[in-house]
């Protein structure tokens, strides 16, 4: 099989549905578009943002710099977009990758494909309207205003070495799970959880293991501020989820026991893409909704 056709159907098995269930299972609505992958959010105002991925064209694929070498779909490289439909499925908004990130300026990551360019994995709502996305495979997270379409924020490497889930927080600040593969500030890989202040970019609080080696996952991931101040970490590959104070003590862990053998190089695995925890109150509420 081609490159191309390898790609494509990777993205075929990868690709998903954005919808809402209630508590009881039961199917509320369903958005499906044939480039969305990995993320999806119900916004404010009612409608839902999707994560898509396209092929660009000969001239932007022939600006991106870094991957392997030959490793392009078929010659080919896709970038991200973002849709914002409704839930009939009427597009109102959408915004493209390449029309506002010059590929010389965001690199991909040493050892990865070319297939990709940006490799998005999180879109995320502000408080203030406006989009957190996150691209793993040029390690950078941006911030898009969401009137103009501009990007007015970015944070990338280092710090960043193929971030998952930045999550916006009451005070402002930005929640990342730093994944830690291709790091370019340090040797060695190592994952952590840091709060960035996106006013400064500097990151004001973070939790890493003491052992260096002991918390890593190289794919998905992520973390969740909960409401008594503690972090609720979802340490992918290993199915760990466990919950840390401030001060980086681990008050609470859970491993999933549940292995699954997926379809490629993966194989036998315990994956858990992200955790949330939910307060009997929330989940009343939504019952009531």
């Amino acid at each position: 099989m081609a490159d191309l056709e390898r790609f494509e159907a990777w993205q075929r098995f990868k690709a998903g549905a954005a919808l809402e269930v209630d508590w009881q299972g039961r199917v509320v609505w369903e958005l499906r578009h044939r480039d969305h992958h990995h993320d999806a959010r119900k916004l404010r105002n009612g409608n839902v943002l999707l994560l898509c991925l396209r092929p660009v064209m000969p001239e932007i694929t022939a600006r991106v710099q870094g991957g392997l070498p030959g490793t392009e779909a078929g010659g080919t490289i896709y970038a991200d977009y973002l849709l914002e439909m409704t839930i009939a499925g009427e597009i109102v908004w959408e915004w493209r990758s390449w029309e506002h990130m010059a590929p010389e300026d965001f690199p991909i990551t040493p050892q990865d494909h070319r297939a990709e360019w940006t490799h998005g994995n999180t879109v995320a709502e502000t408080a203030d309207g406006n989009i957190l996305v996150s691209f793993r495979n040029i390690s950078t997270v941006i911030l898009i205003e969401r009137a103009t379409g501009d990007i007015i924020w970015k944070l990338g490497a280092p710090p960043l070495a193929q971030q998952h889930d930045p999550r916006p927080l009451p005070n402002g600040n930005v929640l990342i799970f730093d994944n830690g593969t291709h790091r370019r500030d340090h040797p060695a890989i190592f994952s952590r959880v840091i709060e960035v202040d996106p006013r400064t970019s500097e990151i004001v609080w973070q939790y890493r293991d003491r052992s260096l080696f002991e918390f890593f996952s190289p794919y998905i991931s992520g973390a969740q501020r909960l409401p008594n101040g503690n972090t609720l970490i979802c340490e992918g590959c290993h199915g760990r989820i466990f919950e840390v104070t401030a001060g980086g003590e681990v008050v609470w862990e859970y491993v999933n026991p549940h292995f699954f053998e997926e379809p490629g190089p993966v194989g036998l695995n315990n994956w858990v893409f992200r955790a949330f925890r939910y307060t009997e109150a929330e989940i009343a509420a939504a019952r009531r909704a």
